[in-house]
């Protein structure tokens, strides 16, 4: 499939850049990842990398010519000489740009190249309404890619006279959204993208049944803005809900309007928690419980064992400790940033009794002390889940569980004796 070759935007405030050099020949052959042409800005020179492979061909652009950012200057196709059986990527006029006629004059600003094989972004929030004065630095909107969301600055002084895009929009990198005058606007301009583009006539068609009238209970995925799956929310916003174990699905499943922001966490925190419907005759019931440990005794106690025993293995210490909470012998899993291992702890108290195995696990133990999260709440899982946080100079500990896996005696006396162990973890050796 072809693939245009766009010039990328190599700094929030670039509008253009200098093709300085093609390292690449139409009708050579090109891979994905190699060197195609240099662009000089007004801060570095850069080679730029093909996003396709195939063969370079419709090459519209010139050395030394300086091109708009998101403007297509050749194409990467199936064969070399495509050239000739497909128009170039500049013969047909664009979409992205919305007719310059009626709008107010000032500095263009367009949607950034936020990532090398971006090709568009999704339009977050405006920082500025219309008409607001604005400064070079002052963040005037979010853009989210398939990759994160970044808070765009204005790049230019002035007056908000345009905005060409609304929060969910998908905007075409190098499209206009929006435009910075030097003067306050007697009359701003707001409107979509779908505006840009006058929408075809339809062709006459047949009168359509009356569709019966829809219930008058809406549910909440109904009153969800339809944003393509993504959910629209400060870059804040969603490591603090990161942080506290918060879902922010659920400020969508409530009917909340996006883009959410920092004001929506009081709502996101008061939702009532959500737990999957019982199937029918069974009664499902979760465990969660939470200690804390005014100390994390288990770092310098894994420095300890390692230097003074030569037990190098911190998760099979970690395993002991959650085994000899449980009071018997126990299959113990230890995930850390995705990877795990599991071993096997025999019932006693040596640390030499922990082995590596295959089994299936009685418990997982959750390291999450080297993450910023500090709350989990996931619910009962296929084994009980022990997490470990940082809390201050202490640790949090999480238990969950489901009631058929563990009964509330039996949780609370495991969260007890492992809370107790990772603050005073000699306690193991007593």
């Amino acid at each position: 499939m072809p693939h245009d070759v766009t010039m990328p935007q190599l700094g929030m405030a670039q509008d253009a850049g200098r093709l300085t050099q093609w390292l690449k020949a139409p009708g050579d052959a090109v891979s994905k990842g190699d060197a195609l042409f240099e662009v000089e800005t007004d801060k570095a020179t850069m080679e730029v990398e093909a996003q396709a492979s195939g063969f370079l061909t419709h090459v519209t652009a010139a050395e030394g010519e300086d091109v708009p950012v998101g403007q297509a200057i050749a194409r990467i196709s199936d064969s070399a000489d495509a050239a000739s059986d497909s128009p170039a990527p500049n013969d047909s006029a664009a979409p992205d740009s919305p007719p310059q006629d009626t709008l107010p004059d000032g500095h263009q600003v367009t949607m950034p190249q936020l990532g090398m094989a971006q090709d568009s972004g999704v339009l977050v929030i405006w920082h500025k309404a219309l008409g607001d004065a604005v400064g070079t630095d002052d963040i005037l909107f979010e853009v989210e890619t398939d990759k994160s969301t970044v808070e765009v600055p204005a790049g230019h002084s002035g007056y908000l006279a345009a905005t060409l895009a609304e929060p969910g929009d998908e905007v075409p990198v190098g499209a206009a959204l929006a435009i910075i005058s030097a003067q306050k606007p007697d009359a701003p301009v707001a409107r979509g993208v779908a505006a840009a583009v006058p929408a075809p006539n339809p062709a006459p068609a047949e009168p359509a049944a009356p569709k019966p009238a829809p219930p008058m209970q809406a549910t909440a995925h109904q009153a969800a803005p339809q944003t393509g799956g993504r959910i629209l929310a400060s870059p804040k916003l969603r490591r603090v809900a990161l942080e506290k174990g918060l879902d922010l699905a659920r400020l969508v499943l409530a009917g909340h309007p996006q883009p959410f922001h920092m004001c929506d966490l009081e709502v996101l925190e008061a939702l009532p928690t959500q737990t999957p419907a019982p199937q029918a005759g069974r009664t499902v019931q979760a465990l969660r419980l939470k200690a804390a440990c005014a100390q994390d005794g288990f770092s310098p106690f894994a420095t300890w064992a390692a230097d003074a025993h030569g037990l190098q293995d911190a998760d099979a210490l970690l395993a002991g400790l959650a085994g000899a909470s449980l009071g018997r012998a126990a299959t113990i899993v230890v995930e850390r940033f995705g990877a795990s291992r599991v071993y096997d702890v025999a019932a006693g108290r040596g640390l030499s009794a922990v082995t590596d195995t295959e089994n299936a696990p009685d418990l997982r133990v959750r390291d999450l002390r080297a993450t910023p999260l500090r709350a989990v709440s996931l619910g009962a899982e296929d084994v009980p889940v022990l997490s470990i946080m940082r809390q201050g100079a202490g640790l949090a500990l999480v238990l969950e569980c489901s009631a058929a896996q563990m009964d509330g005696p039996a949780a609370i006396a495991l969260i007890s004796e492992f809370a107790g162990r990772m603050e005073q973890p000699l306690r193991h050796l007593l």
